[in-house]
């Protein structure tokens, strides 16, 4: 479950119409033109999931993202957190327009600008440097005219401007791909290979991913828990080699969450066993947890087990406010009995809030305890999204609108 909210696709929007973020802010307009989303194809059954063709877009449907985070550890003996995440938004569904207001070229003769687009990108790059006490962040949004962004199959490609996501065969005699991926904001600039090690996890009802109890709060929903990472970040003059494990989420659908359903938290965790756990507890409004919360255990050898609500308890240990006094969880204590799992959960850093549009809470986080009386320990990534006021709906509910990661 990643962020993919209704002010995001607000934003999305304006961009498509020309408008200034400035504006979109202090206009607060309707969110997507033509509004209903009924026109987009909708996830209600389950998908044939076919790979590496699912890694690639999937125009049909309104939105969906391309998720990468991990923890690296550098030469020099330094640690880093990173995350870049691209997300696509359909302004309109593919019928609606022709192919020149796709996103191609204009034909010479009729009218139509070459600016045009269906589809609008939006990029968030962020750099926690553990050593340093640093946390960075960077957001980029294009439309996909003119080649400004977008997203190709065979091979993947995703882009923002000089931001990217691709894919290349490692092996022909095997098929193994690697994942190149990278971008740069002021102070740091990232390029790894990312290399898959293991097949993709499918979440849910065999991908498919509730959010509520309306079939259309779905999406399809796919990760690959444990990828190698390996290359260089640039800090300001100073390269650095870095190697270590990053996990890669993959979801898209055209729902939103439920009516009572105000934000998420998102848990990533790498434990040193190799196995590996991911869990969303969705949070209603009146602060409990919808029973629709969610998530997977992957075992060391491969093997996964879907995980209800119920089966997982979380109890926040600690708390941090940022600088306008909006309070995220910072800590946690997470038990599942069916696993004989009891960790706890500490965020690297107190402060890795993205300033982007919306603000939300995404960092490296450190993993501590017990599974099946044995000690162990782990890393991972924790995503926190409907504290901060900028992720309100513009009706001062605070509902985000469509995703989970």
């Amino acid at each position: 479950m990643r962020l993919g909210c209704a002010r995001v696709l607000r934003l999305a929007a304006m961009v498509a119409a020309g408008l200034s973020v400035s504006g979109w802010l202090s206009s607060q307009t309707p969110a997507l033109p033509n509004g209903a989303t009924a026109a987009f194809a909708q996830a209600l059954e389950p998908w044939p999931f076919v790979f590496p063709r699912d890694h690639g877009p999937h125009r049909e449907f309104r939105q969906e993202w391309w998720y990468v985070t991990g923890n690296l550890d550098a030469t020099s003996g330094e640690r880093f957190g990173f995350e870049l995440t691209f997300f696509r938004f359909a302004l309109q569904p593919s019928a609606a327009l022709s192919p020149a207001a796709s996103g191609t070229a204009a034909t010479p003769g009729t009218g139509r600008s070459a600016w045009r687009t269906r589809e609008i990108f939006v990029a968030h790059f962020a750099v926690t440097d553990s050593a340093r006490q640093r946390f960075s962040s960077a957001q980029k949004l294009s439309r996909e005219a003119l080649d400004l962004a977008g997203a190709q199959s065979s091979p993947l490609h995703v882009w923002v401007d000089d931001w990217s996501l691709t894919t290349a065969t490692a092996d022909p005699a095997t098929g193994e791909q690697r994942w190149m991926l990278h971008a740069a904001q002021p102070g740091y600039q990232l390029d790894v290979t990312l290399t898959p090690q293991g097949a993709p996890v499918l979440n849910g009802d065999a991908g498919l991913s509730r959010k509520s109890d309306s079939p259309a709060d779905a999406s399809y929903y796919y990760s690959i828990p444990r990828v190698a990472v390996h290359g260089r970040l640039l800090r300001n003059a100073e390269m650095l080699d870095v190697h270590g494990l990053a996990w890669l989420d993959r979801e898209w659908g055209s729902g939103a969450l439920g009516a009572n359903e105000a934000g998420w938290d998102w848990y990533g965790l790498q434990l040193d066993d190799g196995s590996a756990l991911m869990f969303y507890a969705l949070r209603d409004r009146d602060g409990g947890r919808d029973l629709h919360s969610a998530g997977t255990w992957v075992a060391a050898g491969g093997g996964t087990h879907a995980l209800s609500s119920a089966d997982v308890d979380i109890a926040v240990t600690g708390e941090w406010r940022n600088a306008s006094g909006e309070r995220y969880p910072a800590g946690w204590r997470i038990r599942a009995p069916s696993l004989a799992l009891d960790v706890s959960v500490h965020p690297v850093l107190a402060d890795q809030e993205l300033q982007t549009t919306p603000r939300y809470w995404e960092g490296a986080v450190d993993v501590s305890g017990e599974r099946g009386g044995q000690r162990i320990r782990g890393r991972g990534y924790v995503e926190l999204v409907g504290y901060a006021s900028a992720t309100q709906s513009p009706d001062g509910t605070g509902a985000p609108g469509s995703g989970v990661r």
